[in-house]
């Protein structure tokens, strides 16, 4: 089983964990990881840009001119596609549809290579918990240059919402917090560290072995 070490929040050893080789022991599949992640990216897409059809544009209720004896080409509606204002023939459209299915259990298997590839290179730092008094961001980052983060992009993971450590963090530009539930593969690529404790350790090893097996 793999094990990490525990430090306190004065930055000391004070013990080692083991853990779940069926979490934190898989071998890395670049190719499962790019999949899910191209997957969730895909879902999380939002269609912002929309252009408006010819039956969209307003005006061209009748015929510009009569259909013969003006000496000019035949119209039917200033809505068409070739008058300036007209409508757009193949321009983006809210209705396009980027979603992209993935197996539950692909997905699950990506976290996990992702979460052993973070203790394979000794960026997943465990603590005893994390606490703070007061939702200070000073005192968070003093507390977090006590820990081997090397002042690097830190994912801070809990057991459940702490309001303080939410607040203190909003303020440090590559610090993140969210829960245990909410874990994902781009959250976790996107940062360099996972910090997090003992209950949420255990707590992701529970949470996601169940959901495999559902």
């Amino acid at each position: 089983m793999s094990k990490v070490k525990v430090y306190n929040l004065e930055g000391e050893v004070i013990k080692e964990e083991e853990l779940d080789p069926k979490i934190f022991n898989i071998e890395a599949k670049p190719k499962v990881i790019q999949l899910v992640v191209e997957a969730l990216m895909a879902n999380q897409r939002k269609l912002l840009a929309h252009t408006k059809g010819r039956s969209e544009v307003k005006g061209g209720g009748r015929k510009p001119w009569r259909q013969k004896g003006t000496g000019r080409a035949r119209h039917g509606s200033i809505r068409s596609p070739l008058w300036k204002g007209g409508g757009i023939t193949f321009g983006p459209t809210k209705e396009r549809n980027f979603y992209k299915s993935i197996n539950k259990k692909v997905r699950n298997k990506a976290l996990k290579m992702v979460l052993s590839d973070k203790v394979n290179h000794q960026h997943l730092i465990l603590v005893e918990d994390i606490t703070l008094k007061e939702p200070k961001t000073k005192k968070l980052a003093e507390l977090l240059k006590k820990l081997p983060l090397k002042e690097r992009s830190t994912l801070i993971v809990l057991d459940k919402k702490d309001k303080n450590l939410l607040r203190a963090s909003h303020n440090l530009p590559k610090i993140a917090t969210e829960p245990v539930e909410s874990l994902n593969v781009i959250d976790l690529l996107k940062f360099e560290y996972l910090l997090t404790t003992l209950k949420a350790i255990k707590k992701i090893s529970k949470f996601y072995t169940l959901k495999t097996k559902v």
